[in-house]
This record gives C-alpha cells, sequence and structure tokens, in this order.
C-alpha cells in the first residue's frame, strides 16, 4: 500500500457548553474537593436535593406539553383520538427547540448544513438530500471533537489520513409535507407526520446520511471504474464477437435504403451468426449493468451498515432523552454555581466565578468549556437560593 502524507490542518473547535460529566459525578467531585466545613456539607447536599427536585417537577411538567404536543404528528401513535381535547401541533417545535437548547445543543444553521453537503463523504460514497421533500428541518448537535481517520484511495493505493469535525450527539427533527410522492424514496412515510432520530458520532461532512430521502450516487472515480474497463472490453466484444454481425446488418440496411442494390441472403449460417452476435452484445450489457448495479448496493450496504450502530433513538423516545439530557444539564449548572459561591465563603463577581469553574474544569479535569455562569445564576436566582448584591456580586 502506497501512503500519502497525512493531512494535518488544525481543526478550529468550540468550547463545549455541554458539561461531560454524569449529576451524581458533579456532586461526588465538588463534595471530594474538601473545601467545605461538616455544616456546609450539610447544607450542599440539602440544596442539592431541592434543586433536582425541583427540575424533576418543572420537566414532568414540560414532558406533558411535549407529549401532547406530539401525539397528533406521531408516526408510531398507538392511542386513539377522542376528538375532544384541544391541541395545538404548532407548539412542538418551538417546545423541543427550548429543551434542546436548555440540554446544550446547538443548532445547525442553514449555512453550516449546506456547507457539509457539500463536503466529501467520509464513507467513500457521494449522498444527495433534497430538503424541498419536508415542510421543516431542523438539526442540532451537542458535543463535537476533532477526529482523523485514514482513507484508502483507488484499489486500495494512496491511503490518507483526514481530520474531521465529529459530533458526539445529532437530534434530526423533520416535519414531512402534507403531499408524499409515492414513488419517491419517501414513499413509506406518513403525510404530514413528524419524525425525531438521535444519532452518535457523526462526522460533519456525513450529515446527509440521516435524512430518510437520502440518494446515493456516483462519484467520477467510481464512473472512471466502470466507464474504463467497460470501453476496453465494448471495443473487444465490437471487434471480435460483433464484426460478422455488424457486417450482416449493414448489408441489410443498405438493401433497405437502397443504397445496395444486391439482395442479402439469409441462410442458416447467417441467423446463427446474427442472433450470437445479438446475444454477446445482450451479455455484455447486462454484464455493465450488473457491475453498476453492485456497486450501488455495496454502497447502500455501507450506508445501512453506519447508521445502524450510529442511531440511538426514533421519534418519542428521542423526547424522553433529550429532555433527561436538558434536566441533568441545569441540575449541573445549578450545582456547581451553588457549591463555588458555597465554598468561597463571600460574595463574587458573575466573572469571577464563571473563570473560577473553568479552571476548576480545566485545571483538574482536563475538560475546557464554556460555562453558562448567568444562566446558572439565573436559576439559583429564581429558586431563591442566591442573590445579586448592589455592587453587582453574587452571594448566598
Amino acid at each position: 500500500m502506497i501512503t500519502s502524507p497525512a493531512m494535518t490542518a488544525a481543526i478550529e473547535l468550540p468550547l463545549l457548553r455541554f458539561i461531560p460529566f454524569r449529576r451524581r459525578d458533579i456532586v461526588a467531585m465538588c463534595l471530594d474537593e474538601g473545601a467545605l466545613t461538616p455544616a456546609q456539607l450539610d447544607e450542599f447536599k440539602r440544596t442539592a436535593a431541592t434543586i433536582e427536585a425541583h427540575f424533576q417537577q418543572e420537566f414532568h411538567q414540560i414532558k406533558q406539553a411535549l407529549k401532547d404536543a406530539y401525539t397528533t404528528v406521531d408516526p408510531d401513535v398507538d392511542t386513539r383520538r377522542s376528538g375532544v381535547e384541544a391541541v395545538d401541533d404548532d407548539q412542538l417545535a418551538a417546545l423541543l427547540e427550548q429543551v434542546l437548547i436548555r440540554g446544550n445543543y446547538e443548532r445547525v444553521t442553514e449555512t453550516e448544513l449546506n456547507r457539509a453537503f457539500e463536503s466529501a463523504s467520509l464513507f467513500n460514497i457521494r449522498l444527495y438530500v433534497n430538503l424541498e421533500d419536508f415542510d421543516e428541518v431542523l438539526l442540532y448537535t451537542r458535543g463535537v471533537s476533532e477526529r482523523s481517520e485514514r482513507i484508502n484511495g483507488p484499489l486500495g493505493f494512496f491511503s490518507r489520513t483526514v481530520n474531521f469535525r465529529n459530533f458526539d450527539r445529532v437530534v434530526l427533527f423533520i416535519r414531512f409535507k402534507e403531499t408524499i410522492d409515492e414513488q419517491s424514496t419517501l414513499g413509506g412515510c406518513r403525510p404530514g407526520a413528524t419524525m425525531l432520530k438521535l444519532f452518535k458520532d457523526v462526522p460533519e461532512a456525513d450529515l446527509e446520511m440521516l435524512f430518510p430521502n437520502t440518494r446515493i450516487g456516483m462519484r467520477i472515480r467510481d464512473k472512471l471504474l466502470i466507464g474504463i474497463p467497460a470501453l476496453v472490453s465494448g471495443g473487444v466484444v465490437l471487434s471480435t464477437k460483433l464484426g460478422a454481425t455488424l457486417l450482416l446488418l449493414g448489408s441489410l440496411l443498405g438493401f433497405w435504403l437502397g443504397w445496395k442494390q444486391e439482395p442479402v441472403t439469409l441462410d442458416r449460417n447467417s441467423i446463427l451468426a446474427l442472433l450470437a452476435g445479438l446475444g454477446a452484445l445482450g451479455g455484455y450489457l447486462w454484464k455493465q449493468f450488473s457491475s453498476f448495479r453492485n456497486r450501488k448496493l455495496r454502497f447502500t450496504q455501507t450506508l445501512t451498515r453506519n447508521l445502524y450502530f450510529k442511531l440511538l433513538d426514533n421519534n418519542a423516545g428521542v423526547i424522553y432523552r433529550i429532555l433527561d439530557d436538558a434536566e441533568e444539564s441545569e441540575c449541573k449548572e445549578s450545582l456547581l454555581a451553588y457549591y463555588f459561591l458555597l465554598a468561597e465563603g463571600q460574595a463574587m463577581s458573575a466573572q469571577q466565578l464563571d473563570e473560577k469553574i473553568e479552571h476548576w474544569f480545566a485545571d483538574k479535569w482536563q475538560c475546557r468549556l464554556d460555562f453558562e455562569i448567568d444562566d446558572a445564576l439565573g436559576k439559583l436566582e429564581k429558586l431563591g437560593l442566591a442573590h445579586k448584591t448592589r455592587d453587582e456580586r453574587w452571594q448566598i
């Protein structure tokens, strides 16, 4: 195998808003610091229980609202509608977006999505998506990292290493149009339904594979790998097996068009030669079609295999997952802000508290993140657990 130089261009990654530790781990990490007195330890544990209970109750109410909004467009629903309940279908996207933001998911803009569509796939296939097939599309990601992958060139030669952005979690929200062409790739989807999908470990360049109307196309390289051998073998077939057939067909055509006066005699040998030539031509064309079809089938299998291992949840299951993510995130942010205010023992500005928490994660836990201090302090203030002084400082 011949290896080309690796592509080592650095990829700029944004700081995480997502705290990559469980809520219970955050509590244990804070207690392990040993910065609290016995009385403060009891206070922190009581406050942690209060914070968790508050968000459990709040997100239970949000869950009911999301269930009510989703039930009429859920493609997997197995319950009947009574017809007496009042359900606002239009609030689903807005509610879902609020929960995703609270769970530290980032929305993929149209510009970013188009850039991903134009990027070369890491799976050596060309994918096409027509967004006009949908009434509404929302794509959210959480957690981004730089990864490397070795990609083989034609026939396994000239492999190269590429660096790419990888999303830890991707949520896809799609609302289908009220009219779906049964002959299209969306023929099995229910018109007007809403689809939710949750994936893991998705390269930015392969976001197209998540859509239900993804079409697999042939790259120029693949067309050459099929076309060049086809032209060579076609020339061989024409010169060896179809010579007599072409000569006979040319004579018949010339006689029928009046270009040739001498009649053409079709005896048994001529007919056999004609049939043999046509059979050879048919076999050649079928072989080329089979080669093209088998190559697309291999691409389809590659796509299906990757999606199988990346899919985490569907439809209503996605709602429950992101609700849990949002509840965890809200609790973690509130717990951290409260702990560091309690451990400091005096009033701090929002910036000081923000820097203290971010440095703690970077120095002790090797995790660089952008802590949402304003959001965290706002939640503590709402719960009556912290307040702002006249000089714009915060204290318990």
